[in-house]
């Protein structure tokens, strides 16, 4: 299981637009994903159109992570079958103290590690976008069997830097720093990177960043020419090649409580590609850590 985390300490610059589309090229693909709402304003709760009523959300979990916790505040999106959200909520700010300690920090981490033992069938039944029952229901409320486990968690978090931020950086393997071209981008981005660096000092060697996605790109615009090449000149292959364009569709689909992937417009089609390739890089890099590990593993004895 990969668990990605996407973060700005910088606000308004598009981080849940890249949670989300991510999560929609996940589904497109077939990689079942949890999505973990960590932004008390709960943005990718409602456009993932979470339409049951939970018992607990996020920050129910944060102060027991347990499984039946965690089972109770897990729903299955609308968009359809392999994709669940650990819901937000506004309360999830009581647990953004900005100087946590250690027990505190790792709360996020030791629930993720027991998805496993969350009965996933128990979470009640969605109808995806067109109105059908969900792809491995049953006619019943519930799923008829055990889904595969999550291959991939992604974790939105909030736009600074509490401990709801540490706590994903704690639990995550690989972090993508969304920014957009403006005078604010390098100073917002340098500041990330600084903050995964102390993480991985810390307590969480196995966190990476995967790279920097320039959101809300406008095309001919030259002060946003510039800034990206700042960014690249700076951080060089770290930042994605693939930029996201500044595009209505992007808007609309979420208005719409859809995937970006089935919204059929060019703009939507050309914000999906990048979306695809950010997968692609995720899955690579779950590849290469998991070749890793297995190369590092001591030698069985017979």
């Amino acid at each position: 299981m990969q668990v990605v985390a996407t973060l700005s300490l910088k606000g308004g610059v598009g981080k849940t637009t890249v949670a989300l589309g991510l999560a929609g090229a996940a589904l497109e693909h077939g990689v079942r994903t949890l999505v973990v709402d960590l932004d008390p304003q709960a943005n990718s709760t409602i456009a993932l159109d979470v339409g049951s009523a939970t018992t607990a959300t996020v920050a129910d979990v944060l102060d027991e992570p347990t499984p039946s916790v965690l089972r109770r505040a897990i729903a299955p999106s609308a968009w359809g079958a392999g994709l669940d959200v650990l819901v937000g909520a506004e309360q999830t700010e009581r647990h953004n103290h900005p100087d946590p300690g250690p027990k505190q920090l790792v709360r996020l981490a030791k629930a993720l590690e027991r998805l496993d033992r969350v009965e996933h069938y128990d979470v009640p039944r969605l109808h995806d976008v067109n109105g059908q029952a969900a792809a491995g229901t049953g006619s019943g409320d519930r799923y008829d069997d055990p889904p595969e486990p999550y291959r991939l968690v992604i974790i939105d978090c909030p736009p600074s830097l509490g401990q709801l931020t540490r706590s994903a950086l704690a639990a995550a393997q690989r972090a993508v720093l969304v920014t957009d071209p403006t005078i604010f981008a390098v100073s917002g981005v340098q500041r990330a990177f600084d903050a995964i660096q102390t993480e991985r000092q810390r307590g969480n060697p196995d966190l990476q960043p995967l790279g920097v996605l320039i959101n809300r790109v406008r095309p001919r615009n030259t002060e946003h020419e510039f800034r990206i090449n700042e960014l690249r000149e700076l951080f060089g292959p770290l930042v994605f090649t693939g930029v996201l364009p500044d595009r209505a569709a992007i808007q609309q689909a979420q208005g719409a409580c859809m995937p970006i992937q089935r919204w059929d417009t060019p703009g939507a089609r050309e914000a999906s590609a990048v979306f695809t390739l950010l997968l692609g890089r995720v899955l690579r890099s779950e590849r290469a850590r998991r070749t890793v590990a297995a190369t590092a593993a001591p030698p069985a004895t017979r």
